[in-house]
């Protein structure tokens, strides 16, 4: 096997490192503000270096997006759809993992990024709209149809509650990367308690025969 040298090893990591130096300037000044140049300078690379990689700063945005959030759209679904059982349940813990995994991190911030600069970047709004918004709207549908049709869940309308179960987190999301630092600002209540009662008081309404209390 042949071994892997330093300056290799230094290449390979390279997109990672830019993507991260991207992320931290957004997070710092915006998309908008942030110019090419100062990601190239915050990795330790020239600006043509970035643009090898990435030849724009919407494609080094479009790669931040599929790195942390795409991804996990796509385990989730196909953890999905190996369950087999009550939906109930598995949507509780598909609400759980996925604030673990992109609530409270990074890729939280990617989604607040793209919801602050959306209105001034209507091609990047587009694809977020086509790498993370529908399929994450399809994919919610997908296990509420199954309650339905296993008899599991009433016929609720179906785009309405899928909006219903993904509008809490679009809110804590939005208090977690732009409160979280500041104590007074926050509330008692944990997020993964906050979703805990919001899953509960929904499934009450989505379950055919509500369970006695």
């Amino acid at each position: 096997m042949t071994a892997v040298t330093p300056r290799q090893r230094r290449k390979d990591a390279r997109p990672q490192e830019l993507l991260d130096a991207a992320l931290a300037l957004f997070v710092e000044k915006g998309f908008a503000a942030t110019r090419s140049e100062e990601i190239a300078a915050r990795a330790g690379v020239a600006k043509g270096t970035l643009y090898r990689y990435y030849p724009s700063k919407d494609e080094l945005f479009k790669a931040m997006v599929r790195e942390n959030l795409s991804v996990h759209i796509a385990e989730s679904a196909a953890q999905a759809a190996q369950h087999r059982g009550a939906v109930a349940p598995l949507l509780q813990q598909m609400m759980r993992a996925w604030w673990a995994k992109v609530g409270e991190g990074r890729a939280g911030t990617v989604c607040k990024i793209m919801m602050v600069e959306a209105r001034n970047f209507p091609e990047l709004a587009r694809f977020y709209v086509d790498e993370v918004i529908r399929p994450s709207q399809a994919f919610i549908g997908e296990l509420i149809t199954r309650g339905i049709q296993a008899g599991e869940f009433r016929a609720v309308p179906l785009e309405a509650t899928v909006h219903l179960l993904i509008a809490p987190m679009l809110h804590l999301m939005l208090h977690e990367h732009s409160f979280g630092e500041h104590a007074s600002c926050c509330d008692s209540a944990s997020a993964e308690a906050l979703l805990d009662a919001q899953m509960a008081v929904l499934l009450h309404g989505l379950l055919a025969v509500p369970p006695r209390t």
